[in-house]
């Protein structure tokens, strides 16, 4: 996360002293409430859209109705170097590496932006208790989460690092409109702070618990971190004033924060009055930071540091506005308030705009218990990549993983659903259908419309089925189901509906019984043809869809198929063209070579890893 791991709180209760204190709100303030876009909104003809056919023969309209987009900018948080990678990172990643490939295969221009935060105290300290530069440590753990995305095929096109020099402009110049714009001054903070979680916390944060030694000590409430109390003269931000702008904004946009429960909850935190918010540390005390401009003494917070890394991999302060518009951030829920009301609160005091989106997920478990180095369970996904595969791994996260509620991690649980999901229903269907035995031909087999009418029992020769037809219209509409759950972040809703039409298609291909058709009747070759034809086409949808969540797995699956690298965008879904009385470029077209099995089935080697259920 962000500050991945971390548990940042807010600093309400906490005291700020500073003369001539005012609560109201300034010029600029009440200017900005009158200029807050109205974004985030789905359009009613997306919605529309849901759950309706496409038209015959033709692919999906992909947003045509609602006009060209705006560029898209998808972001991970930036992860705290404090630690190696591990699943919940991983998470993520492909999150927003699967919605970055989703723009891309609809057609739109996007780019998609990780990396790592590299400043603070707990980084300072690390360093110096390993005796190694702040900046080499911290470039050592960087690139290991570059392997890690480059492992998983996380797509990104940029990689931001806060300890790099184009970021540092962009921080100090950002600091320095909020100066100019009169939301900066200076004043004492004092309270608590918890130096893992590099967060400011109030008394109701806060709890008493005993050491390994039995001293009673402070912590914070949700880490369990110790926390120390503070006194510092610093700058404050005026936060408390952009709480009405806030709730304004949530309230014209009711999609900016999804799912819809996390929305609900940044409403319901800003009920209450939020005080200003420390944003520097005194500069002997953290040094390992970016500088206040004209103010040796003080160090930018790392928060404000590390969320400004969004507008540096935009082009800030020269080249960002194109890219503005259109951001997707994806947060975990322990980061939400940074995202929701601290970076929104920032960037209307810069004037600058809010994000289109932000989505929420929850966290991974590990048969039921919290990761944690003390219990020794953490997951390290490049152990698992091996067993699983990069591709295997992605599925598992992507399928399982709910926005809404934490998800529990067995290894068992891995298996079951790749072998289910992968190995069988996808990999069988295509093993079948494309095997020597069943097409000796080794080509995309034609359709014929004698056997296979545009409506049900149009002719005599006609073998399809009501439950056929059915199939055929779940598969047609599949591409408008999948687009709609990625536009509500539903990815996991995305592939149990491939899933549940895979299975259809399986039911399809065996109540049919192909291999028992005699090749030397004309009438049953042609039907053979014809399920053959029906099925490769099922297949080409399905590897076209899959493309944002398992890029290898699909390529393999659409190279079988023979589907050149130009055919697999969403203009290219159009299903059974032959059956909508269209061409269909592929018909008689010789299948790609066989690669073998489309994923190995996995067997459990591990008895430890297994489990009777899990939460989700």
């Amino acid at each position: 996360h962000l500050r991945a791991g971390s548990s940042r709180g807010d600093v309400r209760g906490c005291t700020v002293q500073l003369p001539g204190m005012t609560g109201s709100l300034s010029r600029r303030a009440l200017r900005l409430i009158s200029q807050l876009p109205s974004v985030c909104s789905f359009p009613g003809s997306r919605q529309q859209a849901f759950g309706r056919l496409l038209p015959a023969g033709r692919a999906p309209s992909s947003g045509s109705a609602v006009g060209p987009s705006s560029p898209s900018l998808i972001t991970t948080p930036i992860f705290y170097v404090n630690a190696t990678p591990h699943i919940g990172h991983l998470y993520s990643a492909v999150l927003a590496d699967a919605l970055y490939r989703a723009k891309i295969l609809l057609g739109h221009e996007a780019k998609f932006a990780t990396g790592t935060d590299e400043h603070g105290l707990k980084i300072q300290q690390a360093a110096e208790a390993a005796a190694e530069d702040p900046l080499e440590f911290c470039s050592r753990v960087s690139k290991e989460f570059r392997t890690l995305f480059q492992q998983s095929l996380v797509s990104y096109t940029d990689y931001i690092r806060t300890t790099e020099e184009r970021h540092k402009n962009a921080v100090q110049h950002f600091w320095c409109v909020l100066r100019d714009e009169g939301y900066l001054y200076e004043g004492t903070y004092e309270g608590w702070y918890s130096v893992p979680d590099e967060t400011f916390l109030s008394d109701s944060q806060v709890v008493e618990r005993k050491d390994a030694y039995g001293n009673l000590i402070k912590v914070s409430m949700e880490s369990g971190h110790k926390v120390e109390w503070t006194k510092e003269e610093n700058y404050m931000f005026r936060l408390s004033e952009f709480r009405p702008m806030l709730l304004d904004w949530l309230k014209k946009n009711p999609f900016a924060i999804c799912p819809e429960k996390f929305h609900h909850l940044v409403v319901h935190w800003l009920q209450e009055e939020i005080p200003d918010l420390s944003v520097s540390r005194q500069r002997n005390r953290l040094k390992w930071g970016i500088p206040v401009p004209e103010d040796s003494t003080q160090t930018i917070y790392v928060w404000l540091d590390a969320l400004v890394n969004y507008l540096t991999v935009a082009g800030y302060p020269e080249d960002h506005n194109p890219w503005c518009s259109g951001v997707h951030h994806i947060v975990g829920k322990d980061i939400l308030k940074f995202h929701a009301i601290y970076w929104p609160a920032f960037l209307m005091a810069a004037g600058l705009q809010l994000p289109k989106q932000i989505y929420v997920h929850s966290h991974w478990t590990v048969n039921g218990q919290k990761m944690s180095k003390s219990l020794g369970n953490v997951i390290d996904p490049m152990e698992r990549f091996s067993v699983y595969t990069a591709d295997g791994f992605r599925y598992f996260l992507l399928r399982q993983g709910v926005p809404e509620t934490d998800c529990d991690y067995y290894d068992d649980k891995v298996l079951k659903v790749l072998n289910a999901e992968l190995a069988d229903a996808l990999g069988g269907l295509l093993n079948r259908c494309t095997g020597t035995r069943m097409n000796p031909d080794q080509v995309y087999s034609p359709f014929s419309t004698h056997c296979f009418p545009k409506r049900p029992y149009m002719g005599h020769s006609s073998r399809a089925t009501i439950e056929d037809y059915k199939m055929i219209q779940l598969v047609e509409q599949l591409p408008l189901d999948v687009e709609h759950c990625f536009e509500k972040f539903q990815i996991y809703k995305a592939l149990e509906a491939i899933n549940f039409c895979i299975r259809l298609t399986n039911g399809f291909f065996q109540r049919h019984a192909p291999w028992k058709l005699d090749r030397k009747n004309a009438e049953d070759c042609c039907w053979l043809d014809t399920v053959l034809h029906v099925t490769l086409e099922c297949l080409r949808v399905y590897g076209i869809l899959l493309q944002p969540v398992i890029p290898a797995l699909a390529n393999k699956l659409l190279s079988r198929l023979a589907v050149g690298p130009q055919e697999r965008g969403w203009r290219h879904l159009n299903f059974l063209a032959k059956y909508h009385n269209s061409i269909c470029p592929f018909e008689g077209r010789k299948l790609g070579p066989d690669s073998g099995l489309l994923f190995n089935r996995l067997e459990r080697t591990d008895k430890r890893q297994s489990k009777a259920q899990g939460r989700c």
